[in-house]
């Protein structure tokens, strides 16, 4: 028998014990960063470079990024267009409109699974959707709906009546489904007013602010918008359809660009690699060369497994090989160098550095 998680408790947002305020980990920009290892200076070099040819500069991330401090830093590196791409998960996206909202996110896992509370807050999960619902109404992915979203401090929705109509009238339309599942969802016609507070400590904000790309790639029941009875994976699973395209047209233009991975260890290798194939796979199909002359570097606090990558994989009887942040980049075609560091310092003294060199 099939549970009815249509009947799901959820709680106000607010009532949580959230473990970090943004006031606590915002970053400036101008603050003296952290120490890193010094290969941050050739990733600087690379990303000037890239910038200087046109090429892409790709940022894939993890909420840690986010929840360590890094928006506006981000922010600037975005406006300085050293950034032109940034891609996360469906966690990174969690804490970023949390952050915004609320000023503060994050709970005890272990605490509240055991009561049954764990994701269960209704303005995440309803909110989330409500612009998921509204972006798919614009042809939006889910990284631009949700930055808009927050830019714009809510939605205006079509009314019952409208929905039915177009859906009558078009229905072959590349809309359709999209109107009929906000037409099901019962969600509120008008204007919905959701005033954000805290933008500035949204990644997602800034990149729609300054036009930049951002992309999510979420999986169905990762995050805890999949804890709420408002949960439709048919809307998540289009708007992360939309975002894996949108990524394709910016690797299009990575010859001579940069991926940088920031703490994500399954998320960026995974659709980094499908990606570039699917990209490679269209130009040789029209006689073209595959992307080429890119640089890769990857950050996170491990230690690579104790192998130089620079060397190629290990075999598979080495530990190492099992590092998928690793092994994937280093099969992509490219030099991948791995920079064992904590993400916000490395991200820190990338932002240091890239000044100094543009200055």
């Amino acid at each position: 028998m099939q549970q009815d998680w249509t009947k799901l408790r959820v709680f106000p947002l607010a009532e949580r014990n959230s473990l970090t305020r943004v006031e606590d980990i915002l970053i400036d920009p101008a603050s003296e960063p952290a120490a890193a290892p010094e290969r941050v200076k050739a990733c600087a070099q690379a990303v000037a470079a890239a910038r200087g040819r046109g090429a892409a500069v790709v940022l894939f991330y993890g909420a840690h990024l986010l929840r360590n401090g890094a928006a506006l830093i981000l922010d600037e590196m975005m406006a300085n267009g050293w950034i032109t791409h940034i891609a996360t998960n469906g966690a990174g996206t969690i804490h970023d409109w949390e952050y915004a909202w609320l000023g503060r996110s994050t709970e005890s896992v272990e605490q509240n699974v055991a009561t049954g509370t764990f994701g269960s807050w209704d303005e995440t999960g309803r909110n989330l959707h409500l612009a998921l619902y509204a972006g798919a109404l614009r042809g939006e992915g889910y990284g631009v709906a949700l930055g808009r979203f927050i830019a714009e401090d809510g939605v205006t929705l079509p009314s019952p009546e409208a929905l039915e109509r177009l859906i009558r009238e078009e229905p072959r339309h590349p809309l359709t489904a999209a109107r009929a599942e906000l037409l099901a969802a019962g969600m509120p016609s008008g204007r919905v007013a959701v005033d954000h507070r805290w933008k500035h400590a949204s990644i997602l904000y800034h990149a729609f602010r300054h036009g930049v790309p951002a992309t999510v790639h979420p999986g169905i029941g990762y995050d805890i918008i999949a804890n709420h009875p408002a949960f439709n994976g048919a809307v998540v699973g289009r708007a992360a359809g939309l975002d894996f395209r949108l990524l394709g047209d910016t690797v299009e233009g990575l010859d001579g660009g940069v991926v940088l991975s920031v703490g994500s260890a399954i998320m960026a290798p995974q659709v980094f690699e499908k990606t570039l194939s699917n990209v490679n796979n269209l130009r040789l199909g029209a006689d073209r060369p595959i992307v080429r002359d890119h640089s890769i570097y990857v950050v996170d606090l491990q230690d690579g497994g104790g192998w130089d990558w620079t060397q190629g994989e290990p075999l598979k009887t080495n530990a190492a090989y099992y590092l998928r942040f690793c092994k994937s980049f280093s099969r992509m075609g490219a030099p991948m160098h791995y920079i064992q560091s904590d993400n916000v310092a490395f991200v820190h003294n990338l932002y240091r550095e890239l000044r100094r060199l543009v200055a």
